[in-house]
């Protein structure tokens, strides 16, 4: 009699036969084993985006400080005992400023005054000089002026100076902190959106510091890079993909490109400073040339994107153009080219974003100097946004923590702006064959 509880029995073909209740094991088995491999795939992605929110909430509770500028009111009168009628951009505007702020905060002794002046940045003379000369009618009358007070008062007034802090530990005085408290009171500090983040090139003063020639220097090596990489990156994706022979020729050129593509980018670096700074004698710290290492490092990038987006087009068309008596030229300028745009123009500007976040070969070719002036050609110093984030990393200054954040977030910003671009332009143009 046959045991019908056994876990297997062997047929006439000499093949293992399982039962129900082995075959529901091994079932449970498997649903088990997807549902644990389920659950360790749902885990890493939470994983990531945990550690994505802690790195942009960092950045945020860091970077928001730098958005924000404390501000100080004083009624400033433009006397002749100080501005010089006849030479508006050179007078005595320090004294001028130290007699506002006597007048806006009477009672104040003279090491109070000059204490009092502490509280404003160096910018703020700077900007009663810019008011008069824009606007001479206002010799000899009181206006009311916003200055920007310097960085240990801004960050007191962020309360990132802590007042509890015994004062021979604290970067202000406890006479100093009355000094400013005082116009507190008085309405006269203020704190409004911090526009010199963007509008101001770099400076050694936190307060004054900003992007814009960070933001131009990036601007025109991208620019240099994509007007270089974009066409002789195509060009050559086309003829290799197209109307190159395959031998052993193109093989070898199509090793080196993708090898090339995973090549660090400070070795890009190093080519740049040996061949454009060092044979070509071309200037450092000039978007031109790092516009030009970036487009070597963008090239493989965008070699191996047209190349799949070519290969992406189905031979139907091509053998349908051929069919109607078109060339082999036509054929791919005329029809494969039009239809593998998008997906060349997503890989450009994935290219593009990941050159604007190198910092290595920037560094190497000289972008990192202290220029206080936004370039208004790639032919003039700057820096890049990546490089200036290294410059404000390694300030000793507080006031320049906050603003390193807050210049990784702009980063970050033209980053996913870039890559939505992309996305954009591949579900608006893109084609399902």
């Amino acid at each position: 009699m046959t045991d019908t509880t056994s876990a297997s029995a062997a047929s006439p073909s000499g093949k293992i036969n399982l039962t129900s209740s082995a075959s529901s094991a091994l079932v449970k088995k498997r649903n088990r084993s997807e549902a644990r491999l389920k659950y360790i795939g749902l885990g890493a992605i939470g994983f990531a985006f945990a550690m994505l929110a802690i790195l942009i909430g960092s950045l945020v509770l860091t970077g928001r400080h730098a958005f924000t500028q404390t501000h100080v009111t004083l009624d400033v009168t433009f006397s002749p005992e100080f501005i010089n009628p006849d030479n508006l951009a050179r007078s005595d505007y320090r004294g001028l400023m130290q007699a506002s702020v006597a007048a806006s905060l009477p009672g104040l002794a003279a090491d109070e005054q000059r204490k009092a002046v502490g509280v404003l940045s160096n910018a703020a003379q700077f900007t009663a000089r810019d008011r008069i000369v824009a606007e001479p009618g206002l010799m000899g009358q009181t206006v009311k002026l916003n200055v920007p007070t310097s960085d240990a008062f801004d960050q007191l007034a962020k309360g990132l100076i802590d007042r509890e802090t015994p004062e021979q530990f604290r970067r202000l005085k406890d006479d100093e902190i009355a000094i400013f408290d005082r116009m507190i009171a008085d309405n006269r500090v203020t704190k409004p959106l911090n526009t010199a983040l963007i509008n101001n090139a770099d400076s050694r003063f936190p307060e004054l510091a900003g992007l814009r020639g960070a933001i131009m220097g990036s601007f025109w090596a991208l620019l240099t890079c994509f007007v270089l990489s974009f066409p002789i990156g195509i060009g050559a994706a086309i003829y290799l993909e197209e109307f190159a022979p395959k031998n052993k020729i193109s093989d070898f050129i199509e090793v080196n490109i993708n090898n090339l593509a995973a090549v660090p980018s400070v070795v890009f670096g190093l080519l740049g400073l040996a061949v454009f700074v060092g044979a070509l004698g071309m200037g450092r710290s000039v978007p031109l040339v790092g516009g030009l290492v970036l487009a070597l490092m963008t090239l493989p990038t965008i070699i191996i994107a047209t190349r799949a987006a070519l290969k992406a087009v189905p031979p139907s068309i091509r053998e349908a153009a051929l069919g109607v008596g078109a060339s082999k030229q036509q054929v791919v300028f005329h029809h494969v080219l039009p239809l593998a745009m998008p997906g060349i123009m997503t890989g450009t500007i994935i290219g593009l974003a990941q050159a604007l976040g190198e910092t290595a070969p920037l560094l190497l070719i000289g972008m990192n100097a202290f220029v206080t002036a936004a370039p208004s050609s790639p032919f003039d110093a700057s820096t890049a946004l990546p490089t200036q984030i290294f410059i404000w990393a390694d300030s000793p200054e507080r006031g320049f923590a906050s603003r390193t954040s807050a210049a990784i977030l702009v980063l970050l910003g033209f980053l996913v702006m870039m890559n939505a671009a992309a996305i954009y332009l591949r579900s608006r143009f893109e084609r399902n064959w």
